[in-house]
């Protein structure tokens, strides 16, 4: 399962789900020294008020539900703004009885350069539970745990909350098929070299219609969950939103696909097709 949930933010998409939030005075708490000056992406694909929500299903059947969000705060470093971004999700009832997943990822990131501060994951499916608690020190380019243990990263490091909203500053204009992006990720106390494959353009069929997109596939290490290494694509909208609409995998036990259901305060209009 944890294979999957990092896969799916390779190509900003995690398996998302519930529990206690953090606060703005977590931040206050935490961040103990201010960063220097960074990028400034001048992104427009989103902005604080917008709402996700995706539906999972495994099979025929819907799985579960979650839901992203991009909040406003007070909150600046170095007088730089801060945005909490938040992933909320469950499976649903018809499914509890099989499966439960409860879980939580939140980050507070530079509005500018969407890079993360402090990152909480709390994580129960199917009795398994995670609690993970980072402070990031994006200008000495290091990550400190809720243990106390620091690490090393590369410069402009995610966590899987905030990949999911960096993927989306990417410009795809003058993509080509094969050209590979790459996001670093810091998950478990170690940096993992996201890569994605651009696979060109497509027009795709949802329960909300069709859309033109971007297609995409992960380059995910071939074995116990996955049947191949080119098992899993997304489809990203080609507008200036750039959302993840649409994900399939195909694992060692069947197929699972994350769709776009419902969505509001987005930036810019849908790529629909008539």
């Amino acid at each position: 399962m944890q294979k999957l949930i990092l896969a799916l933010t390779a190509l900003s998409f995690a398996a998302i789900a519930n529990a206690d939030p953090i606060t703005d005075e977590t931040v206050e708490n935490e961040i103990v020294e201010d960063g220097d000056a960074f990028r400034d992406l001048k992104q427009k694909a989103f902005k604080p008020g917008e709402k996700l929500v995706y539906r999972m299903t495994y099979g025929v059947w819907d799985a579960g539900e979650a839901t992203l969000q991009v909040l406003p705060t007070k909150r600046t470093v170095k007088g730089r703004q801060l945005w909490r971004v938040r992933g909320v999700g469950k499976t649903i009832s018809a499914f509890e009885w099989f499966y439960k997943v409860n879980d939580v990822y939140e980050s507070y990131v530079d509005k500018k350069s969407i890079v993360p501060w402090v990152f909480k994951r709390r994580v129960d499916e199917g009795g398994f539970k995670i609690n993970q608690d980072y402070t990031f020190f994006q200008h000495k380019n290091k990550v400190k745990t809720q243990k106390g243990k620091e690490f090393a990263v590369p410069s402009k490091v995610q966590d899987m909350i905030s990949a999911f909203y960096y993927a989306r500053t990417l410009d795809f204009t003058h993509a080509k098929k094969g050209d590979v992006f790459e996001v670093p990720i810091f998950l478990d106390d170690e940096i993992f070299d996201t890569k994605i494959k651009y696979l060109g353009k497509e027009v795709i069929k949802t329960r909300k219609g069709k859309f033109r997109c971007h297609k995409f596939s992960p380059l995910v290490e071939q074995g116990r969950v996955f049947k191949s290494d080119d098992a899993l694509v997304a489809y990203i909208t080609d507008d200036g939103n750039k959302i993840p609409i649409m994900a399939k995998a195909k694992i060692q036990v069947g197929t699972i696909k994350m769709h776009l259901v419902k969505w509001e305060g987005l930036a810019n209009p849908m790529s629909y097709v008539k």
